[in-house]
């Protein structure tokens, strides 16, 4: 009798597992300034989550790699040096890695058995409010964008700034609708909730959430409300859950906001502060656990349904991840659990990848 595990294994071999969020470029540019010589990543390199080993253990077979940088006066051009990154690390490995455009680029890649590589720009700082850089951007691969960081831009509001125009002002409206005409993924992770609300009455083509997960099951702005993730279905878009544990666990939400409460001058947040609340303050730090995401994907599921859903795991944008799922090894784990909970073959491969992989041919033919 096949386990759940080998089945899982063989439904990752025979179609591709897409990932919508991997911070890999910022995080690389941390470790040693985009150095490819400095860290060798066709090998082990532990002080990442990614590198080209655990991607292959863990049957990744497409990636969109983030392109985040500070929102400041040189954004385009730090924007522009990671697309370099991409190009470079791609090229790098052509064993292993292929640029891939289009949806269709993706499956001859993942035929060839490679990792598929694309690239999301998280913020839309990165275009300097220009229909002209963001016209360049797509022309040199980049097939997302994220309407907002953290912070509002003029045209957008953030869920984490104060909001400014409840949506998007005459501007924005104008870049969703070069990004459709264009063919570049509109992203409404990080955007308010009326941000999201606000591009879904104006795109004509299908929206992503590139790395959110539900706010119903986890209540923080950064997450989508659940008219939103109803509104997909008429949209034909994908929210692609994530990992990240302050957006998964309400009870390390809560440990958080007791603790910045108790000793505003930590930042729980930061692995190097944990370790100094871990002696002063009496409330243990919850266990965030593979069960957690778990609950996101199934709340996604029932309320979006089957079709529009993904994974963003944001490997390498944070410091912390739930139990079992560490770092790009880890996606089986989750499939076997999700398979356990009863998940159909047909289910598991729409969210692996080919929701997101319709997605994308949606935005090719626009």
């Amino acid at each position: 009798m096949t386990t759940s595990v080998e089945r899982v294994q063989a439904l990752l071999r025979d179609n591709p597992l897409v990932d919508g969020h991997n911070d890999l470029p910022i995080a690389f540019y941390e470790l040693c300034g985009y150095d490819l010589d400095a860290h060798d990543l066709s090998g082990p390199v532990p002080q990442l989550h990614t590198d080209l080993p655990r991607l292959r253990q863990g049957h990744l077979g497409a990636q969109f790699w983030s392109l985040w940088v500070p929102q400041d006066a040189d954004s385009v051009r730090r924007t522009l040096e990671q697309i370099d990154f991409v190009h470079r690390f791609v090229a790098s490995f052509p064993e292993s890695l292929a640029l891939t455009p289009t949806a269709s680029d993706v499956a001859a890649a993942f035929e060839a058995g490679k990792v598929a590589s694309l690239m999301g720009m998280e913020g839309g700082h990165s275009i300097g409010e220009s229909l002209a850089v963001l016209r360049m951007m797509r022309a040199l691969g980049v097939r997302y964008m994220t309407l907002t960081h953290n912070n509002n831009v003029s045209w957008a509001d953030s869920a984490t700034d104060e909001p400014v125009l409840g949506g998007l002002n005459d501007f924005g409206e104008q870049v969703v609708r070069e990004m459709n005409r264009i063919g570049m993924l509109v992203d409404l992770s990080h955007v308010s909730a009326d941000t999201m609300r606000h591009a879904l009455r104006v795109t004509s083509a299908p929206v992503i959430f590139s790395h959110s997960s539900a706010r119903a099951v986890c209540d923080v702005p950064r997450n989508v409300p659940d008219d939103v993730l109803e509104k997909l279905a008429g949209n034909e878009g994908v929210c692609m859950v994530t990992f990240v544990p302050y957006f998964v666990s309400q009870a390390y939400v809560d440990w958080v906001a007791g603790a910045r409460e108790a000793f505003p001058d930590l930042d729980p947040l930061k692995i190097a502060d944990q370790e100094k609340l871990a002696s002063v303050y009496d409330v243990a730090k919850p266990e965030v656990k593979l069960e957690d995401v778990v609950a996101h994907v199934e709340h996604v599921r029932e309320v979006a349904g089957i079709d529009h859903i993904g994974i963003g795991g944001d490997y390498d944008g944070c410091p912390e991840f739930p139990t079992s799922l560490d770092d790009v090894a880890s996606y089986p784990t989750l499939f076997t659990a999700l398979a356990d909970h009863g998940w159909s073959d047909d289910d598991l491969v729409k969210l692996a990848g080919s929701n997101i992989l319709r997605v994308l041919r949606a935005a090719d033919d626009i």
